[in-house]
């Protein structure tokens, strides 16, 4: 969870991208409930690699722990070196099973995964554009190549950022062949599928499992689109009697102690907890905690916490603690 999230600011001046909300949810709480649904594991120990981010973004992330029964742990990366490298700056909690998610990407599936009689098992999804991602050739369930970015058409099934390994030593030790011996690829940084490419030449047998959503987080136009998506698909309840001369238009999220007066909400439109709306026409938009909306149309707009906005009528995107007319 390094990265500064560029993409996503303002939002992400203040807050990791994979703690982001989607319809009231964090990305990265998103991510372990996936794996608390499907996999045939229990996870004891979640290890966040992190940025430049405060002790609030910590405590955040060791409640969210604690509500999955499992400890948290810390590691940094002060220096945006790659995939491998950012794996490596957990060095001293590689060891035994151990998953890896790089937390920026929400994915589901309804199947169960099983990791028995594999080192390791890699997640994939067919995209149509796989010249954009890692990629993995394989035969049947059983993986035979690992290519960054390929130029040529080898394989259209992308690496979605998501590893499991029964012996993390191994990958460590692919990983610290890389960078003691300064192999770099792709971008000029130490990538996660060379040290996998390594550890398939010494004969470990990868597998693989596929996922039936791999939705984007990374933009501003992906977070509002995938929160679209999500809303359709959980069908979050409200209660339009909770609120003055509304109208609701489902698809919604509607966090608690919201209060919306003289206002249209949706669809697709998220309000987190404790915000308030009151003559607003409000649509396609996410609106975070704590904020006040007056007199306003929103559409394809990004609100963040606590902001307070009057007599907005175009589609903005604005920071935290915004005060805005």
């Amino acid at each position: 969870m390094a990265g500064r999230g560029t993409r996503l600011r303002p939002h992400t001046h203040t807050t990791p991208k994979p703690l982001m909300p989607v319809a009231g949810t964090m990305i990265v709480e998103r991510i372990i409930n996936t794996f608390g649904r499907t996999l045939d594991r229990e996870i004891d120990e979640i290890v966040f690699i992190l940025g430049d981010f405060g002790s609030d973004i910590q405590k955040e992330l060791t409640e969210l722990s604690k509500r999955h029964d499992a400890e948290a742990t810390f590691r940094k990366q002060d220096e945006a070196l790659g995939t491998a490298h950012a794996v490596y700056c957990a060095e001293e909690d590689l060891e035994g099973e151990c998953i890896i998610v790089f937390a920026d990407t929400i994915f589901d599936t309804d199947s169960t995964v099983t990791v028995e009689d594999a080192d390791s098992v890699i997640w994939l999804k067919q995209v149509e554009n796989p010249s954009r991602f890692g990629v993995a050739v394989h035969e049947g369930e059983r993986i035979t190549n690992f290519v960054e970015k390929p130029e040529e058409p080898i394989s259209d099934y992308a690496i979605i950022g998501v590893y499991y390994f029964r012996e993390a030593e191994e990958l460590k030790k692919q990983i610290k062949y890389l960078l003691d011996n300064n192999i770099r690829g792709k971008d000029n940084e130490y990538q996660l599928t060379d040290a996998l490419d390594r550890m398939l030449q010494d004969n470990k047998v990868f597998k693989s499992a596929t996922v039936d959503e791999w939705l984007d987080c990374g933009t501003l136009p992906a977070w509002l689109s995938t929160s679209e998506t999500i809303l359709e698909k959980e069908n979050h309840p409200y209660d339009e009697n909770e609120h003055t001369n509304t109208r609701i238009i489902p698809p919604v999220y509607i966090g608690d102690n919201v209060k919306l007066k003289n206002s249209v909400v949706g669809p697709n439109v998220t309000i987190d907890d404790g915000s308030r709306l009151d003559n607003c026409i409000v649509r396609d938009s996410i609106i975070l905690r704590s904020s006040t909306i007056k007199n306003s149309h929103l559409e394809n707009s990004t609100i963040g916490n606590h902001v307070k906005a009057n007599q907005i009528h175009q589609p903005v995107h604005l920071g935290d603690h915004t005060v805005i007319k």
